[in-house]
């Protein structure tokens, strides 16, 4: 994939071969990456769809039993879909242009009140948190 690093960190139960085999079913071959790791042994890997429904939850599974292999306290995968409960980059980028905006544009010797109304409705506050 031309859209990951050069280097990533991948589970250690996972073969080279199947790396490269799975990486085709991955949109954009955006195979999956481990983020971010925490002391108490919790990771967060990160990874795109897959392209095929129908071989999805094999893939799927084959890619947790790795994680699960590979971690510490051969803790289970638990997954969560961020595409449905966080704001896509547009959005964001939106956010954060309107922030911009208010910051520059807004004189804030108006009524507090109303700027902070405006600064909640550009709904960055929300994004970062």
């Amino acid at each position: 994939s031309t859209s990951l690093p050069e280097y990533f960190v991948v589970p250690s139960s996972l073969a080279d071969q199947d790396l490269k085999l799975y990486s085709y079913s991955f949109i954009g071959r955006r195979m999956p990456l481990w983020s971010w790791n925490h002391p108490n042994g919790s990771a967060l890997v990160r990874m795109a769809n897959i392209k095929d429904v129908l071989q999805q939850r094999r893939i799927d599974q084959r890619i947790c039993n790795a994680i699960t292999r590979s971690h510490p306290l051969r803790s289970d995968v638990y997954k969560s879909d961020l595409d449905k409960s966080l704001p896509n980059i547009q959005e964001i980028q939106a956010a954060h242009i309107k922030l911009k905006q208010l910051c520059v544009n807004e004189p804030f010797d108006e009524t507090e009140e109303k700027w902070l109304s405006s600064l909640e409705n550009t709904r960055w506050l929300e994004y970062i948190r």
